[in-house]
């Protein structure tokens, strides 16, 4: 099922263009980080967004425990927070934090402070959030002079795209399999100092797409590129890499890029579980100072339980177009 972008609080497909909104109705954040010395390629550029979102089966009365934005403030900014699951063992709503987070930053994305840097927008929204929980988060914020900045933090994710090829992917942080790095409500996590930033030039044409790890933990980088340069719209685009991954998610037979991870990892379900049709799926966990012998255990084995090929999770993507404004 997927959610009605009316309950994202933006359209499925929205041209992103600093010229038609008033400060009253920005819904928005971009940023800046350190000056570039990056040449511009060419100047009046921002992005055209669409977006879907598809929770995991067992979360869809609440939504999901992913969250977004996407705002029209200068280029254009777009922004996806993955909840950590984990939470709910201790009775904690994974979702709450994740969707404050993204509120925050909605709201703080011109802020004079924040200086059109994802650092610092990442910051001030983290600490703005009151929630407890954590989660990971990935910011892209737009230069209409051609210059797009990234701030990510855990296994969120992003794809730059030109003329049918990644040209560019970020890296997922983790402390071990399974353990993002994680903004949380907790002092032992991470802040925006162990952010992972990126700046990069960007032409007319190029396509971003945005996801949390349920999107490219259930797609493989060939299939974004099939869907992407097949589907200009982005909003179609989004829809069926959503759709896509949801479906790799529960097929019984699909050997997914996260399982695939995790066995070359070492990470793998014993063969008289996997003759029983038990097969590798996760659940992120959160970070935890000091553990018991009890809960390393529960860590490393609780991955391994009946379920559904590939990894069920909620699913968000955003596909992005560079255009000129």
């Amino acid at each position: 099922m997927a959610i009605p972008m009316t309950r994202m609080m933006v359209p499925s497909s929205l041209r992103l263009s600093p010229t038609n909104i008033s400060n009253s109705t920005r819904f928005a954040f971009l940023c800046r980080c350190a000056p570039s010395e990056l040449q511009p390629l060419r100047t009046g550029l921002s992005l055209s967004a669409g977006v879907h979102a598809i929770p995991h089966p067992d979360k869809v009365e609440k939504g999901g425990e992913d969250a977004l934005f996407v705002s029209n403030y200068r280029g254009g900014v777009i922004a996806v927070a993955d909840g950590v699951s984990s939470w709910a063992e201790q009775d904690v709503d994974p979702s709450l934090f994740s969707k404050e987070l993204m509120a925050n930053a909605s709201r703080l994305v011109d802020d004079e402070e924040v200086r059109y840097d994802p650092g610092f927008l990442i910051d001030k929204a983290h600490t703005a959030t009151t929630s407890r929980g954590s989660a990971t988060i990935i910011v892209a914020m737009l230069e209409e002079v051609g210059v797009l900045k990234i701030g990510n933090v855990g296994d969120c994710g992003l794809k730059l795209l030109r003329q049918g090829q990644i040209i560019f992917s970020t890296t997922p942080q983790e402390h071990y399999f399974d353990c993002p790095y994680q903004l949380s409500s907790e002092g032992s996590a991470q802040t925006y100092l162990d952010a992972s930033f990126h700046i990069m030039e960007v032409k007319k044409g190029d396509v971003i797409v945005m996801g949390s790890d349920g999107l490219f933990d259930n797609v493989f980088d060939h299939e974004i590129v099939n869907i992407v340069t097949k589907h200009t719209d982005v909003a179609e685009s989004s829809r069926l890499l959503a759709e896509l991954a949801s479906i790799n998610s529960r097929n019984p037979g699909f050997e997914s890029p996260y399982a695939l991870e995790a066995r070359a990892k070492g990470f793998d379900v014993p063969l008289w579980k996997k003759a029983l049709g038990m097969k590798l799926t996760g659940k992120k966990k959160l970070i935890v100072p000091l553990l018991q012998k009890e809960q390393f255990l529960s860590l490393i084995f609780g991955s391994w339980k009946k379920n559904a090929g590939g990894k069920l999770d909620d699913v968000t993507v955003i596909v992005a177009q560079v255009v000129d404004s």
